[in-house]
């Protein structure tokens, strides 16, 4: 064991600048709860410290390495915690069903039935120029080549088709 001489001096002098130390060793973690726990630690390893080989010169240098060797450890260990732990986050993402509601499901069939009147309402050139941009994913170029019209027309049947969808949608509400 260490001297009672010297470990009270320890202890006192940890007592003394408990904030202090605190303070630096949150600095060092960048934890509060860290630094906290660190404290703690320090405190029960002087608690328990036996007779070291040399003399103790300078306590202040010795309980802040001692300090901030066992933060070191814990922020060590903090990361390798937090790399091997799945957040909650994750594991709500995993357990998650994308499957859409039945109202979800609802609203979009109806908006589905809805875009068909309004298309089927289309003379047949603005319909077949708006499937093929949206659903097809063709180029003005490579519709005009397939309607036979030039690229201004098919342009002209894309606005024509659109502001026809979005005036059918409006008159439903």
């Amino acid at each position: 064991m260490v001297s009672t001489e010297v470990s009270d001096d320890l202890t006192a002098f940890y007592l003394r600048h408990w904030k202090l130390l605190r303070g630096l060793l949150k600095r060092r973690t960048g934890s509060l709860d860290l630094a906290e726990d660190a404290l703690q630690e320090t405190w029960l390893r002087l608690a328990s410290m036996t007779a070291p080989d040399t003399e103790i010169r300078d306590r202040q240098a010795f309980i802040l390495r001692l300090a901030g060797n066992i933060a070191t450890d814990l922020v060590r260990r903090e990361r390798r915690h937090s790399s091997r732990a799945i957040s909650d986050e994750a594991v709500l993402e995993a357990v998650a069903d994308s499957t859409p509601s039945p109202e979800t499901f609802v609203i979009d069939r109806d908006q589905l039935r809805q875009l068909v009147l309004a298309l089927a309402q289309l003379p047949a050139k603005p319909r077949a120029a708006l499937l093929m941009s949206r659903c097809d994913g063709l180029s003005h170029a490579e519709i005009s080549t397939r309607l036979k019209v030039s690229e201004s027309m098919v342009a002209k049947y894309l606005v024509r088709a659109l502001c026809h969808c979005r005036d059918h949608f409006r008159r439903i509400g």
